[in-house]
């Protein structure tokens, strides 16, 4: 059921707990969703339900939170749900029935329904009756990965936002920022690596990092003491997989491949920094002029591998490849050896 949301304890927290932001000043990647919000309530114009859609770990729990706060509503006010484990008819008459009471200290009761779309078809029934006429005082926010499964009725009577995943620069810089907070120095390779395995996740980003910097022994951490705690290959090694691809050497390739997953590499890992070099090829290939900013990704011995090889010397690295690792990538989890995917890539390509 629906619970009061809690203060938090001040024992030492995970990392996306910590710096969650707490404005909308401070939400990152988010800027369309954060004016329409900011400007309703300067406003005065606030809807009594609100629908957040959007991948995990994109802020959409932290966005309503900041909402609440910002419409002055006292902790108490604020009740939480988990739909994922709440999911029937009785939790949501049990909310019903405190909706219909009045708020203990603020202008309005908010309640937020994470994971709504788990919700059974009786559970949204019984919210449906209280979303078309719901109390004055009453504001919902429902929160969702999955909105092809919220039934058009819901949709049709909230606001609707799309949460979009932030893109690698701003987790890059957010990696950065945390980091210093926490004071550890990063390189700016060490953080591209934290922030290309946090795959378009505030959460799973900050929840990498957290585990990277408990190995800060001297409190500055490289690349390749990044590398080890991720499980993913050296940067030599990635290269010679490159290399191997643009002599059209399958033999190499793979030899490349299992020789980082022999390492302790992470197969799906190795997979997804391939294809960030390989991306990094075509664009210096054909949009030279990203050369700029493809520099503050790469390390100078990267960017200058990457150089040669968008010439003449890497003709056989071109989109096709780039889309079979990518069908490679999607594939590696859910096959029986996680190396597969990959070498039936590179069979289909090079042989």
């Amino acid at each position: 059921m629906a619970k009061k949301a809690e203060t938090e304890g001040r024992a030492p927290m995970a990392l996306y707990r910590t710096y969650r932001p707490g404005t909308f000043a401070a939400v990152r990647g988010q800027e369309h969703v954060v004016s329409v919000l900011e400007a309703a309530v300067k406003n005065g114009k606030i809807a009594h339900a609100y629908l957040f859609a959007g991948g995990r770990g994109t802020g959409k729990t932290s966005m309503a939170r900041i909402l609440a706060g910002a419409l002055g509503t006292d902790n108490q006010d604020i009740y939480e749900m988990d739909a994922a484990s709440n999911r029937g008819i009785d939790e949501i008459r049990e909310l019903r029935e405190g909706v219909s009471t009045l708020p203990f200290a603020s202008q309005y009761k908010f309640y937020i329904i994470d994971e709504a779309h788990a919700l059974t078809k009786d559970a949204w029934g019984a919210l449906l009756k209280t979303l078309e006429e719901p109390p004055s005082h009453a504001v919902f926010v429902l929160a969702t990965t999955e909105l092809d499964r919220v039934p058009e009725t819901i949709i049709s009577r909230c606001q609707v936002f799309n949460f979009k995943k932030p893109s690698h620069e701003t987790l890059k810089a957010l990696v950065l920022d945390v980091a210093k907070k926490e004071g550890t120095t990063m390189t700016p390779a060490g953080a591209e690596l934290v922030a290309l395995m946090g795959e378009g996740s505030f959460r799973d980003t900050l929840g990498i990092l957290q585990k990277v910097l408990t190995i800060s022994a001297d409190e500055k951490l490289t690349e390749e003491e990044v590398a080890k705690v991720v499980g993913a290959p050296s940067s030599q090694t990635v290269n010679d997989f490159l290399q191997a691809l643009a002599g059209k050497d399958i033999e190499g390739a793979i030899g490349a491949f299992h020789k980082a997953v022999a390492a302790g590499s992470e197969p799906r890992t190795f997979v997804l920094l391939a294809i960030a070099k390989v991306r990094g090829i075509l664009l210096l290939r054909f949009a030279p002029k990203m050369e700029a900013e493809l520099a503050g990704q790469f390390g100078e011995d990267d960017l200058k591998l990457l150089k040669e090889l968008a010439g003449k010397e890497g003709v056989a690295i071109n989109s096709t490849l780039l889309a079979e690792l990518i069908t490679a990538l999607l594939e590696t989890q859910r096959a029986p050896l996680p190396q597969i995917p990959l070498e039936l890539a590179l069979y289909r390509v090079l042989s």
